[in-house]
């Protein structure tokens, strides 16, 4: 521990010195904050903890990673917890399945699926459907060209006659 003596204090910081001791004293006496009484400032900042009863529970907001915190005899660490993205995928699929399935019961029984909810397999939902046009769509689209011809026609038609009989 270092000591300062006043004469090695100069003349415009004897004031502060009674100031400076009573900091450092406290720092001293205080020792080192308890994790039960720190509680980690998850104000806008990119982790976000939750306390648990063996350290803190350490989410990564940007990666979506969780880490396991906890105090060691020389720090603290934080251990990434196990993830299975298999078992999710498995359950996801399981739940399309289960999904698919209810709503054919529901079909079945004469009933309507609610809105938003489209009938079929998770597979047909994912897949790109290809509908192609009805015979009385071709005809309503050969009828639009052809007026849109007619007009084209009859537009030419008078920038002729306008050309012509200005000259």
């Amino acid at each position: 521990m270092m000591r300062i003596g006043m004469a090695q204090i100069g003349m415009a910081q004897i004031g502060m010195a009674p100031v400076v001791a009573a900091v450092v004293a406290a720092a001293i006496l205080g020792g080192p904050a308890r994790a039960d009484e720190a509680t980690p400032d998850t104000e806008g900042g990119r982790y976000v903890f939750s306390k648990q009863a063996n350290g803190f529970l350490r989410l990564d907001t940007q990666s979506g990673a969780v880490a396991l915190c906890s105090e060691q005899p020389v720090g603290w660490t934080c251990q990434a917890a196990p993830e299975d993205r298999a078992l999710f995928e498995s359950e996801i699929a399981r739940l399309q399945n289960e999904n698919a399935a209810l709503k054919k019961i529901i079909l079945a029984h004469g009933l309507s699926l609610p809105p938003g909810a489209a009938p079929g397999a998770p597979d047909a939902q994912n897949e790109p459907s290809l509908r192609l046009p009805s015979d009385a769509d071709i005809d309503r689209a050969i009828a639009f060209v052809g007026k849109v011809w007619q007009r084209f026609i009859e537009a030419v038609t008078r920038a002729e006659k306008q050309i012509f009989n200005k000259s």
